[in-house]
């Protein structure tokens, strides 16, 4: 793609492990269980009490930190996975906070990312003694600190914008939306097998799983985009079309996009004319309410 200067956006995802010596130590101090005996015992009760076995972002440590950077333009200009190579959750954590500040504090992009990857990241920073003053900002006006949940030139999640900040609920997540658009979604791998796919040394696996989902959230957040006004529905696809273009000459160089672009889809154009390939823009409504060009 383009250069990557100009980033004005990270859109990114996490997957994380349970940090099994610290549940141990908190949750089961007097019985001496080894990290894994630790996560089995609290996994079990779990999934008993609450129908699921999903650790508590508090125990978790950030395994795979994807990251795709997009322009003003809003072209995806880069793809990366955090210390790719050796996986040290301090290691990404830090490259994550340093990447943010390096490239003038870009907003962050998630889909429910501030309900776990963005307090797991800054419960990361604490546990890894990283100084990420800039998103902690308290001497900002309340409505400019960073961590204002209403401050999206900070962060913008996108299921906030579709929950109307929680006044509703979003049945069917990031899936959900990516399906309506076409895209993958959910494929093989899922969250809740993140923790046995490390446990069974598949941490490629997890770094393709986390990139596909920043994918996926990154199309989301294109037709976020042309919801809100500010990307014409001919330019997003346009765009689209130029990231499948990009995504086809890393097939094989990029874990997970070829399964990614193996399941891709189209999304079901309602404003191309039947038979002739050719699209037209809705248009805006007229006085009587209805789109000017609708029959």
């Amino acid at each position: 793609m383009n250069s990557t200067q100009d980033v004005r956006y990270f859109v990114f995802d996490i997957e994380s492990i349970a940090d099994g010596d610290l549940i141990a130590r908190v949750r089961y101090p007097q019985d001496e269980l080894s990290a894994e005996e630790a996560i089995a015992r609290y996994r079990a009760e779990l999934l008993e009490e609450k129908g699921t076995d999903f650790i508590p972002y508090t125990f978790q440590i950030p395994l795979s930190i994807a990251v795709g950077k997009v322009n003003r333009s809003f072209e995806l200009v880069d793809l990366v996975v955090l210390d790719e190579a050796e996986s040290r959750p301090h290691v990404a954590t830090d490259l994550f906070w340093r990447g943010w500040e390096a490239y003038g504090r870009p907003t962050l992009v998630t889909f429910n990312g501030r309900s776990f990857d963005l307090p797991l990241l800054e419960l990361a920073a604490f546990r890894y003694g990283l100084s990420v003053g800039g998103w902690f900002d308290q001497t900002l006006r309340s409505y400019d600190q960073p961590r204002n949940r209403y401050n999206t030139a900070a962060h913008f999640d996108l299921h906030e914008l579709m929950t109307n900040f929680g006044a509703c609920r979003f049945t069917g997540g990031l899936n959900l939306a990516a399906q309506i658009l076409g895209k993958p979604g959910k494929m093989d791998v899922q969250g809740h097998m993140v923790q046995d796919l490390y446990h069974s040394g598949e941490v490629a696996r997890i770094h393709g799983y986390c990139r596909c989902d920043v994918l996926d959230t990154y199309f989301v957040f294109l037709r976020a985009q042309v919801m809100l006004g500010k990307l014409p529905l001919d330019s997003e696809q346009q765009l689209v079309r130029h990231t499948r273009e990009w995504l086809e000459t890393l097939r094989d160089s990029m874990g997970g996009i070829d399964e990614y672009l193996e399941r891709w889809g189209e999304w079901p154009n309602p404003w191309r004319e039947a038979g002739s390939g050719a699209e037209s823009e809705p248009q805006p409504c007229e006085s009587g309410g209805t789109p000017s060009n609708a029959s």
